[in-house]
């Protein structure tokens, strides 16, 4: 049990007490035990998503392939304590990493104005001419995830772990550190392009 417990701490970074809960709960099953500790995570962090984060860290990134493109974010949480955790500062350093990488243009799909979506679905439905009714509307709505997964830095693939949404990585933080952690804005900058 106790290797068990020492091998699932590893794993999720969870506390002792609540890895032998997940254990005793999973049968002894490590893996099993890791699925409860997520959910468990999920749940946790979503009760504390409506919480005031009013602290947190501006962070800069300047991309090493001859400082051509700079990243400012700003990442909020609910202490100063939390602000100064060095999970968090990395989570922080990671996330501005991504925005460099990937180019979001807003954070969340709430950001994106009307009229930016309502311009790409009358794209994407003036490809769908001759689809059958039930195939365009599937497509469509395929084609908005990605168009959201593009621009929008939660809906992106996480760099460090493309299995992963960035969303998912905020959630496992937040339950990792047991405050609400917001990313509120970032500014991406790039040597040469238009204004």
């Amino acid at each position: 049990m106790i290797d068990a417990v020492k091998k699932l701490r590893e794993k999720t970074n969870a506390g002792i007490v609540a890895c032998q809960k997940a254990l005793r709960e999973s049968g002894g099953d490590v893996d099993k035990a890791v699925e409860i500790l997520r959910k468990q995570g999920v749940a946790l962090a979503s009760k504390k998503v409506g919480r005031a984060a009013k602290e947190g860290r501006i962070e800069s990134y300047i991309h090493l392939g001859g400082g051509k493109i700079g990243v400012l974010i700003e990442v909020n949480c609910e202490s100063d304590f939390v602000a100064r955790n060095d999970n968090f500062r990395a989570f922080v350093k990671d996330i501005a990493m991504q925005v460099a990488a990937s180019h979001p243009l807003y954070v969340n799909k709430e950001d994106v104005p009307a009229e930016s979506i309502k311009k790409e679905t009358e794209i994407i439905k003036a490809q769908m001419v001759g689809k059958p009714a039930g195939a365009a509307d599937k497509i469509i709505e395929g084609k908005l995830a990605k168009f959201y997964e593009d621009t929008c830095l939660m809906e992106q693939p996480f760099i460090k772990d493309p299995s992963m949404k960035v969303k998912d990585v905020l959630t496992s933080m937040i339950a990792k550190i047991g405050e609400n952690i917001l990313i509120r804005r970032f500014v991406r900058y790039q040597v040469g392009e238009e204004l």
